[in-house]
């Protein structure tokens, strides 16, 4: 489609974009959310699907109360309400996965309505997002179609794992807007502790419902729901492509179908699933099996008593605190662990915590990356940094002696103590030793002089590298610049 691949350039400027997001986060259980069958992930097909997973008859479901907790956590964490008496539901429809013929979920009385959180948009200011409701529901299984020929093969191990769906108000405009609400929640469901919210692994996921309207317009346009994206690149892609899919069918005098689209990563597009389903096609009604939902303030205060420090509370004050810039608190506390990594290193240096941002969000960040790993499988601990980072501001090394440091410590040979005394790496600060190897470097570049001398200032950087050269990087710049202006006008 032609249009699609031209990246938003047809006629965009006329439209509004308006998105809405059902993000399906699965709670951190050890059993699932109406048996006791274990939530485990890797087990081999059909291994931890036990009778009340199967469907089988004359078997009861029983609430995991831990899900309850849970759901009451992440609502006190957005600001919504609670409610007091929630229910389930069946949400009834026929797939191969879902042996029962139904799903447990909830749809006229959820367990959470009415939230919000803020993003930035796009132009660098807090826009409040509206949620609209958060609610409990048990997974279904999954359809195998790979090495099985022309067969499909059905994995029930996720039949009834606990999931929160949490439905935002269609409050966003663009992709980037999506996937930096999504990110928000990530991130909270994450310090909140009742999500892994690992995405390879199908704990964190989406559904966009995308539609487009002439600018100014209130009706909203006819919406395509694209189904589980499972990362934050694949949202913003299938969002941008089914944007300009639907601006192209309009201008071209088409209509919009309501439907349920499938993107293709491969091929960078969205393609027709089924047609969209009404909640009047699913027949909900309440599961007889199971009673309300029934909580008291009690439990909603002593819940409230376990949240942590939340992201937006934490980045306010990582700014205030400890003066770090605010686009850096923001990728600090995006992450739980990352952020108690900043502040347990902070504790264990001396330097201004800046330092130690610039340090974990460059040097630590790449090798993490490099070696796929999470901050919680870091190979250098926070009092490991905080130690090299005190060996520069003592001027025991330089900052380019310490990124050959760190990587010594990564690489597992000891404390940054112990690698600048085995490899010799301390910091040369003896103004006579230093005068010599700058008298020696004079005197080998009489025509570098002459031009500095007559006004070339910037060679200044060619004597402090040859200082450096001759020095193996020991010499402390500081002194090298001072000594260098020093003799240089003479």
């Amino acid at each position: 489609m032609s249009a699609a691949k031209n990246n938003g350039t047809r006629g965009n400027g006329r439209w509004e974009v308006v998105i809405g997001l059902e993000v399906h986060t699965q709670l951190a259980t050890q059993s699932k959310i109406f048996s006791g069958a274990s939530t485990a992930y890797g087990a081999a097909p059909n291994t931890q699907a036990c009778l009340v997973d199967l469907g089988y008859p004359g078997v009861l479901p029983v609430l995991n109360e831990q899900v309850v907790r849970m759901a009451t956590k992440f609502g006190l964490a957005v600001n919504a309400t609670v409610a007091r008496r929630s229910i389930f539901a069946r949400k009834n429809y026929f797939y191969p996965d879902l042996p029962k013929g139904y799903q447990i979920s909830q749809y006229e009385l959820p367990i959470v309505e009415h939230g919000e959180l803020l993003i930035e948009d796009q132009s660098g200011n807090d826009k409040r997002i509206g949620i609209t409701r958060a609610h409990l529901e048990e997974d279904a299984g999954k359809s195998i179609h790979e090495g099985l020929d022309r067969s499909s093969g059905i994995d029930l191990n996720r039949a009834g794992t606990p999931l929160l769906e949490i439905v935002s108000e269609p409050d966003l405009r663009s992709a980037k807007e999506a996937v930096a609400y999504m990110r928000k929640i990530h991130s909270i469901v994450r310090y909140l502790d009742i999500s892994d919210g690992n995405m390879q692994e199908g704990s964190f996921r989406c559904d966009a419902n995308v539609s487009v309207r002439l600018r100014g317009q209130e009706e909203l346009g006819t919406r395509t729901e694209l189904k589980n994206l499972n990362s934050f690149r694949f949202v913003e892609k299938a969002i941008n492509f089914e944007i300009e899919r639907q601006i192209e069918v309009l201008e071209d005098g088409g209509e919009v179908t309501q439907e349920t689209r499938l993107y293709d990563s491969d091929k960078d597009e969205t393609r027709s699933m089924r047609s969209k389903e009404e909640a009047n096609d699913y027949r909900y009604f309440p599961d007889p099996d199971l009673l309300p939902i029934e909580i008291d303030e009690a439990f909603i205060d002593a819940v409230r008593n376990t949240l942590p420090e939340l992201p937006d509370a934490k980045r306010q004050r990582f700014v205030s605190d400890y003066g770090v810039k605010a686009e850096d608190a923001g990728i600090l506390t995006a992450s739980r662990s990352l952020a108690d990594y900043f502040e347990a290193s902070s504790k264990f240096s001396d330097v201004k915590p800046q330092l130690v941002a610039n340090w974990i969000i460059g040097d630590l960040s790449a090798a993490l990356n490099k070696a796929g790993l999470d901050i919680r499988e870091s190979r250098i601990a926070p009092e490991q940094l905080g130690g090299l980072l005190n060996r520069v501001v003592d001027n025991t090394i330089s900052g380019k002696i310490a990124k050959e440091v760190f990587d010594a410590m990564w690489m597992g040979e000891g404390s940054a103590d112990d690698i600048i005394e085995s490899r010799g790496l301390k910091q040369i600060t003896d103004t006579s030793a230093i005068e010599v190897v700058i008298d020696k470097v004079i005197e080998a570049n009489p025509r570098q002089v002459a031009d500095y001398k007559s006004g070339k200032d910037k060679l200044i950087g060619y004597f402090v590298g040859q200082v450096m050269k001759e020095t193996m990087g020991k010499a402390n710049p500081a002194v090298v610049n001072e000594i260098l202006k020093q003799k240089l006008s003479e």
